[in-house]
């Protein structure tokens, strides 16, 4: 079969191949370690605008119309500043779009943007939803940028968000269910079980490019196993817990942790829901991954139990194996990972 009649999400070489045609373009040279198994990271560019809400242009807007009447002011990201926790940003970004017909889009925050508890979403001109971009779309791409516990340090070129480009139509299926663990996974050890972390309300400003630089305790509380084996979730605060199960994603497919449903809970699990093929995979020397959820509750305190449903992983197939894959090819901070923060904070292991 002619590659460019497979459907599914595109792989490494042929997002190589839609950087050379043009329909992802970029005033600045495209770097090849944007370029993931199964996804192209985005970079912001220059200008942050602080706006006073959350938006969409709707289907006869542009984002630099919406911005005249909504923004508050400019902040220039070209040697960095803050974005401070509580506010909403919309930054432009510097790749930019030509897409075919054919061809369509799901952005999702990277792995440590979603561990950093920074709520991102892609915007395009003309969006009646966040983070899914038209076939056919020509236009500039933009993020929405709301750092919900730390404040955070950013530069031009700071990479938050990642997108996927798909050919052709998916219709998902239920999924494979995702419990939570809060046991731990040490279970010869019987006291002072870790099994998540709950972060400081008041802690310090991260920069993002700084890696395996901050220290655990100025910024998280650990979460110790209870012999109810429960977890109340406290309005408004952020953790990250682990789930029971292992993820083992193969080479020539990707994965998703679908939304938050409230059918599950008063609660929302994993912002940053994509899993590159490799993930957990032999192939890409794994031996299983844990999947780390981002878990935040809404407006009433809520229970969790463990064992207790949170989400649901659904695999979606790649027109093509890539060329590179996540943990072999691909630098890596989270492959075989356990309960694993972010990887700007040092790592105990």
């Amino acid at each position: 079969m002619n590659q460019e009649s497979q459907t599914g999400i595109l792989p490494s070489q042929e997002l190589n191949t839609a950087i050379e045609s043009q329909f992802i373009s970029s005033a600045q040279k495209i770097l090849d370690n944007q370029i993931q198994p199964a996804s192209i990271d985005l970079r912001l560019d220059a200008t942050a605008y602080r706006v006073r809400a959350s938006f969409l242009p709707g289907d006869k807007s542009t984002v630099k119309e919406k911005l005249k009447n909504i923004t508050m002011h400019k902040i220039d990201l070209t040697n960095g500043a803050v974005l401070e926790k509580g506010c909403v940003y919309i930054v432009p970004l510097q790749e930019r779009l030509n897409m075919p017909l054919n061809i369509s889009g799901m952005a999702n925050p990277k792995s440590s943007t979603g561990r950093l508890d920074i709520f991102t979403r892609v915007i395009t001109d003309k969006a009646v939803e966040f983070d899914r971009i038209s076939p056919g779309y020509v236009g500039p791409l933009y993020a929405e940028i709301s750092p919900l516990t730390f404040s955070v340090l950013v530069h031009q070129g700071s990479r938050l968000s990642q997108l996927r480009l798909r050919r052709g139509d998916f219709s998902a299926t239920d999924g494979i269910a995702f419990t939570i663990d809060l046991l731990g996974f040490e279970v010869g050890q019987k006291e002072n079980r870790i099994v998540g972390y709950r972060a400081k309300q008041h802690a310090g400003i991260i920069n993002i490019e700084n890696i395996n630089h901050y220290k655990l305790e100025d910024y998280w509380d650990p979460i110790i196993a209870r012999n109810d084996k429960t977890l109340i979730l406290d309005p408004d605060e952020f953790y990250i817990l682990a789930s029971k199960e292992a993820v083992s994603v193969p080479p020539d497919q990707a994965a998703e942790m679908r939304a938050y449903d409230t059918l599950v809970g008063e609660f929302r699990v994993h912002y940053a829901g994509f899993f590159d093929p490799g993930f957990g995979h032999e192939a890409g020397g794994g031996v299983g991954s844990r999947a780390v959820l981002e878990v935040r509750s809404h407006d009433v305190p809520f229970v969790l139990e463990d064992g207790q449903m949170v989400g649901r992983l659904v695999f979606e197939p790649l027109t093509n194996v890539p060329y590179m894959l996540y943990g072999s090819d691909v630098a890596s901070n989270y492959q075989n990972q356990g309960l694993k923060l972010s990887k700007h904070f040092i790592s105990e292991e």
